[in-house]
């Protein structure tokens, strides 16, 4: 794969002169094409005696895609057309671009798929006089955490803080937390005001919705400055139906496309367009858009959304390729020096710490042991917690071992590269209603409409059994934003419903009395998860035992590395329980979640030892 030169793609300002390019593979002059820019001031565009301005582009033929656009045009300092325009001052412009076609007409509204900013609507955006983001001190100094040690939150910016500028005010939250990385959902433009992100348009800027690139990037040296890794969702194997190299080419009625097209799966095919990786064109981009974040943005990894759609195979030129390509490309940037890589350093014969995070659900161990990829997304734990939550006592032993990763890979080493393995753990996600509504659903709603059910918050403490599982397993648990405060709302599995309604964090959660048992929870098994390596990085055994355990809602592991040795208990039913249990190692053992009495005191090796298990809740049992 190779890097496109973004220094004449897109809008580039060089002492007020703005350069629009863009390559339009087989859309050329000599057939009768004229490409042209329109350009009209953000103060301007909603003002009717104010119309945009109009540039043609000058047509070339730049290897390797061929066709080529573009065109340098005066703007600081320059008169306006209309008297009391802000044509010529600083600030941001909003643009997009027409092709004439000798055979279909003029095409207005094809937007740039090289923009790095965007306004209101389908527009590409600049701004004139841009002055590019002064990093902390601190940020040549940020070290992206090791895998294992990830403790992951993810985020919807606009129903975390409704904007950048917000979300920063919560850092200090999230840290105070206990998590060490955000993941968060697509940052990337796309057609409508109120989106999840998965259908964009434009990839190598933050959305107007969510703020400027400056807003994103201080976002992530906050982030840094509290010791949390930053994860963009990235969405490469479709777009959206205004992404320009479906929409101009269709409209163009070419029988064929240099950039879209079904690959491998052609999911989203209702509602969006695949991408073809069999394009070179293809490939490139969205290489391109991996190393304009990780050098731009400085964040610490990316999260692939519907991997499947352009999985071809651990040879193939999909993704595997590009994980493949953005890894190597991390060591290069690394082994020349440039600034602010070393993020990714592990030290000495340490792996990087680059993250690349697959969400490849049909088959998640499978894509961890032939790619470049170090973590996944998989809907095993998932699927497990959530039968037992609707009563599937039965569905214990299958819980227990989906908590220790079972069948995944922990190391892989591939032409001398040796990267750590492992997948996520969570119980709640963007995908899915919250687990709460698993106990019971009211609907607050005089109208009845399903869109607004909601779990039975009163029935709070039914998580806590499900949340000490989660965050004492193996693997990289996850909380999406506000589970820690037992945040209900329904989602549906289907429909516009899932992606068109905003559902606000109600930060008041955080106080009642449903809200506040759950957040201390959290907050004293993130603390135990930090503080010992072992449940990090060790071992996991589960003790299978239906006639000792599962039969009566117990569910008994280990984690354990050496003389460290962990014991998580757990209670599922509704009846406090008192069960057997040996322990491989003497000695004492403090109580982690709440000590004092219920610490074990002489403990010795390999005898029975009755343990005491609250109803809904557990313990932790830490030999010291």
């Amino acid at each position: 794969m190779n890097l496109m030169p973004l220094g004449s793609l897109g809008a580039v300002e060089t002492n007020g002169t703005v350069t629009f390019g863009l390559w339009l593979p087989w859309v050329s002059a000599a057939d009768g094409n004229v490409v042209t820019v329109k350009i009209i001031h953000e103060a301007d565009q909603f003002l009717q005696e104010m119309p945009a301005r109009e540039f043609q582009l000058v047509h070339s033929v730049r290897p390797p895609y061929g066709d080529f656009w573009s065109v340098a045009v005066p703007i600081a300092g320059t008169p306006p057309a209309v008297l009391g325009s802000a044509w010529g001052s600083p600030g941001r412009y909003v643009y997009r671009y027409t092709i004439t076609n000798p055979d279909v007409g003029t095409l207005d509204w094809i937007i740039d798929p090289f923009a790095r900013e965007f306004g209101v609507g389908k527009q590409s955006a600049f701004t004139l006089g841009y002055q590019p983001y002064v990093w902390s001190a601190g940020e040549a100094q940020w070290r992206t955490p090791a895998l294992a040690d990830l403790i992951l939150y993810e985020v919807n910016i606009a129903e975390f803080g409704d904007d950048l500028d917000r979300a920063r005010g919560l850092v200090a939250y999230l840290a105070d937390l206990g998590i060490n990385a955000i993941e968060i959902m697509p940052l990337s433009n796309v057609g409508s005001s109120v989106d999840w992100g998965y259908l964009p348009i434009g990839y190598f800027g933050v959305d107007e919705r969510f703020g400027k690139r400056s807003d994103f990037q201080q976002l992530v040296d906050i982030c840094h400055q509290h010791g949390i890794a930053v994860i963009v969702d990235v969405v490469y194997g479709h777009a959206g139906v205004d992404f320009p190299y479906y929409d101009a080419y269709t409209r163009l009625q070419y029988r064929e496309n240099p950039f879209m097209g079904p690959f491998a799966k052609d999911y989203f095919s209702n509602f969006g367009k695949s991408t073809d990786f069999n394009r070179e064109i293809t490939r490139d981009y969205f290489y391109t858009a991996n190393h304009h974040w990780l050098d731009v943005y400085h964040v610490d990894g990316f999260r692939y959304d519907c991997v499947p759609n352009y999985w071809d195979g651990a040879m193939g030129v999909g993704y595997a390729s590009l994980v493949y390509e953005t890894y190597q490309l991390t060591k290069a940037n690394i082994a020349s020096g440039h600034p602010y890589w070393s993020r990714f350093e592990g030290g000495p014969g340490k792996p990087l710490a680059l993250v690349q995070m697959a969400e490849q659900l049909e088959a998640p161990e499978d894509v961890l042991r032939s790619s470049y990829s170090n973590s996944t997304w998989q809907n095993g734990t998932f699927g497990a917690a959530r039968a037992v939550a609707q009563g599937d006592r039965g569905q214990l032993a299958d819980l227990g071992m989906k908590l220790g990763l079972f069948g995944y890979p922990d190391r892989e080493t591939v032409n001398g590269d040796d990267i750590p393995k492992t997948a996520l753990q969570y119980i709640e996600n963007h995908d899915h209603e919250r687990f709460l509504c698993n106990f019971g659903t009211s609907n607050p709603d005089e109208a009845r409409n399903p869109l607004f059910a909601e779990g039975d918050r009163r029935r709070w403490y039914l998580l806590q059994p499900y949340l000490i599982c989660l965050l004492m397993s193996k693997g990289i648990p996850m909380l999406w934003q506000g589970e820690e405060f037992a945040e209900n709302y329904f989602l549906p599995d289907l429909g516009m419903g899932r992606v068109s309604l905003l559902r606000p964090m109600r930060w008041d959660f955080f106080y009642d009395e449903s809200g506040r048992p759950i957040v201390s929870l959290v907050r004293r098994l993130l603390r135990i998860r930090r503080q010992r390596d072992h449940i990090r990085q060790g071992t996991y055994f589960f003790f299978n035992d239906w006639d000792r355990y599962q039969q009566f809602g117990i569910l008994l592991f280990a984690r354990y590395d050496g003389a460290r040795y962990t014991l998580i208990a757990i209670n599922f039913g509704d009846t406090d329980r008192t069960v057997p249990f040996w322990f491989p190692k003497a000695g004492d053992y403090v109580e982690e979640l709440h000590g004092g009495a219920l610490d074990l005191k002489n403990v010795p090796a390999l005898q029975q030892v009755w343990l005491d298990i609250p109803s809904h809740y557990g313990r932790v049992w830490t030999l010291t």
